[in-house]
């Protein structure tokens, strides 16, 4: 498929991420949709009378030709959708941007992606949380590091992730021809050599308000976590944060002091059940259970032979076919009193069996079920 396809298809205004996918539905070939008719465009769903007027017009031509010039002389890959480099952990969610561009180095589908995000006003407090957390990872092989080079938390992820020799990449809410704030400029340099810089906006986009939440959709969906580290009431590390949980992602966050603006927001996340409180790396291993999938072979040999009573045994097999469940489907389906099931729950997640996710939903851990007694 020609290039200038998929950047046309962003170009169209009124062309979205679902809108796009029903047109990859409709179409065998993304070339025919720009050779159909006007009549034959809007028979396909979420396409109105402007956007098939804008594809008979072929106004964006130009706009992408030169997109395609810019791409060539920088050395930028430009990857559509249904690419084998696009993050798969972004093409599972429904709002995935249909083009990413990127000029770097880094795998970014490795093994571990771990999005950090957190205040521009980052105190000492929130630095060494940096500092910390991302030495400890320094053991994690095949782990890349995921932030938006903004201010403060931002560029502390970078700046430690690159330190530790651990690749990062940059998520930015402009083109790929210009660099903001641009104070970070020579950070974004380095990181070209051990990491890379990720948009979805074509060059001459400028860093306007209204990216910047688009943006933080594509942080919190190419990552297995979003660990806030510090953050007010109210920013972009929480509206990140809230896009992680809604693509049912884990979330965690470090706690902080009760007086300090700039632990409000992880306290609120903790505090209301949409983030696991962590303390360090080996918190984070445990919630992620990176620590079971390092010694996985040990613990399937010794998942097999082990007991549990028969509710015990109920319940995990429930929860492990549907791989995780909410409280609410649990009771429903067992008809148990509520006091029971809780302390069932309690027992399997004593044994590591499964894992209480924000949201009131228990998911399975274990590789198989288990023998009852």
């Amino acid at each position: 498929m020609k290039l200038i396809y998929p950047i046309a298809l962003t170009k169209i205004k009124g062309i979205g991420p679902r809108t796009a996918r029903n047109i990859m539905d409709h179409c065998d070939n993304l070339a025919d949709f720009f050779s159909y008719s006007k009549k034959e465009l809007m028979q396909i769903p979420g396409v109105k009378a402007s956007i098939a007027d804008a594809v008979r017009n072929k106004t964006y031509l130009s706009a992408c030709e030169k997109e395609l010039a810019f791409i060539d002389k920088h050395h930028i890959k430009a990857l559509w959708i249904e690419d084998k480099e696009y993050p798969d952990r972004l093409k599972q969610c429904d709002d995935a941007p249909l083009m990413l561009y990127y000029k770097g180095n880094a795998v970014l589908n490795a093994t571990k992606v771990i999005s950090i995000v957190g205040t521009r006003n980052a105190t000492h407090y929130g630095q060494k949380i940096c500092e910390d957390l991302i030495s400890d990872l320094n053991e994690n092989r095949d782990t890349l590091i995921v932030s938006g080079l903004a201010y403060g938390i931002d560029a502390l992820a970078h700046r430690n992730a690159l330190k530790n020799n651990i690749p990062t990449v940059a998520v930015l809410a402009h083109g790929l021809d210009r660099i903001y704030p641009a104070s970070h400029r020579e950070l974004a340099s380095k990181m070209l050599e051990n990491g890379g810089l990720l948009t979805e906006f074509t060059s001459e986009t400028i860093p306007e308000r209204v990216n910047f939440p688009m943006r933080n959709r594509i942080i919190a969906g190419m990552a297995d976590v979003t660990i806030v580290v510090e953050a007010a009431i109210k920013g972009g590390a929480l509206i990140t944060a809230e896009i992680a949980n809604s693509y049912n992602r884990d979330v965690c966050a470090f706690p902080g002091s009760i007086y300090e603006k700039s632990s409000e927001g992880t306290n609120y996340l903790i505090k209301t059940n949409r983030a696991h409180m962590i303390r360090h790396a080996e918190d984070l291993a445990y919630v992620m259970n990176w620590e079971i999938s390092k010694k996985n072979d040990v613990y399937q040999q010794l998942a097999l032979p082990l007991s549990l009573t028969k509710d015990q045994e109920s319940l995990f097999t429930l929860i492990h076919q549907s791989g995780q469940l909410e409280l609410d489907q649990m009771i429903k389906l067992l008809s148990w009193p509520q006091s029971k099931l809780a302390l069932v729950l309690l027992e399997l997640e004593m044994q590591s069996l499964i894992r209480s996710l924000p949201g009131k939903v228990y998911k399975s851990l274990a590789a198989s079920p288990l023998v009852a007694k």
